[in-house]
């Protein structure tokens, strides 16, 4: 978890600086935020790589596993399980059978892979690019850039790439300010996937309380 950036701001609504956006880039990015606050939930297959400025992979492509319910979040990656509730952030380590527990913030930079799909939401300008194909899809590309406290942010500029048809984010790159990349492809989507709530908490019975970290401030 250590090379992970923080995801950033996603799911918020209301776009900031409308007026000095890209007219064809805002539009196509309304379709796709309202389409998603259409979604009860989001289920999706992912793959981070990380690239460094040498142009190579970063040890090994991860698997992710992304599921979301409104505020809710469940994402599975090797060896880690991050959830959250709306209220509560549970970051289990599956190796070390370790729980770490936080209040949640959904207005902070906190791991939350909801917001990987509407990025471009909040805090950053856009701009269309051209189109491009990712195997057989063709797709629109957006480029972002952070608008609000750039300085702050690990990577300068983060580009989306938009199926045509399906109005969905299948990719993000994000261009690292150390000269590497870190790139998201969305493999599967499922929407409207019933999920009971108790797949959104995390339960510490079965741990030792040498296995729990409470950061919680009750």
């Amino acid at each position: 978890m250590k090379r992970l950036i923080l995801i950033p701001i996603l799911f918020l609504s209301v776009f900031s600086n409308a007026q000095d956006q890209d007219p064809k880039a805002k539009s196509i990015l309304d379709e796709v935020s309202a389409l998603v606050k259409g979604y009860k939930s989001i289920q999706a297959d992912a793959v981070f790589t990380i690239v460094g400025k040498d142009k190579k992979v970063v040890d090994k492509p991860q698997a992710w596993k992304i599921q979301v319910k409104g505020q809710k979040f469940r994402l599975e990656i090797p060896g880690t399980s991050i959830l959250s509730d709306g209220k509560t952030l549970w970051n289990y380590n599956k190796d070390a059978k370790e729980v770490t527990i936080k209040n949640f913030d959904p207005s902070s930079d906190e791991m939350n892979p909801a917001k990987i799909f509407t990025i471009y939401e909040s805090g950053y300008k856009y701009k269309y690019e051209k189109e491009e194909k990712i195997g057989p899809t063709a797709c629109h590309v957006i480029a972002l850039y952070p608008s609000v406290k750039p300085e702050r942010k690990k990577f300068h500029t983060a580009k989306i790439y938009i199926d045509k048809t399906k109005k969905q984010i299948v990719r993000m790159v994000m261009f690292m300010k150390d000269g590497g990349t870190q790139t998201y492809d969305i493999k599967a989507m499922k929407t409207n996937v019933e999920m009971p709530d108790n797949l959104f908490t995390f339960d510490t019975k079965g741990l030792k309380p040498d296995q729990i970290n409470d950061e919680r401030d009750l």
